[in-house]
């Protein structure tokens, strides 16, 4: 179900992991070993993120730190983006980067 978010334009890689980082299913540009390293590193973003916001949250008595939709991280030609346990990586020339956010929202409530 989620190899139809190759079709989005920019895609090459999308991957779903599990809660601990290990990955459950990926496609493609990577090998096996790339789409693992890529949910894990994901996985990982997510944790050091949701640990910043908590403590944005606990300093300053405002909640709603954390991004209620997912994260971009965003270089020079790729982005890497994650909604929920789905990663992908995108060029970040040719991908719009709200349509694969919107469809990956969609594709991570299944």
């Amino acid at each position: 179900m989620i190899k139809r978010l190759l079709a989005l334009d920019g895609v090459q890689v999308i991957c779903l992991f599990r809660d601990d980082g290990s990955l459950v299913e990926g496609y493609g540009m990577l090998d096996e070993e790339g789409m693992a390293r890529l949910a894990h590193f994901a996985h990982e973003y997510k944790r050091m993120v949701q640990g910043n916001a908590d403590q944005l949250s606990m300093f300053t008595q405002i909640r709603g730190w954390t991004p209620p939709r997912g994260w971009i991280v965003r270089g020079a030609g790729v982005a890497v983006c994650s909604v929920g346990n789905l990663v992908c990586l995108a060029d970040g020339n040719e991908a719009s980067l709200n349509e694969v956010m919107s469809e990956m929202g969609e594709a991570a409530s299944y």
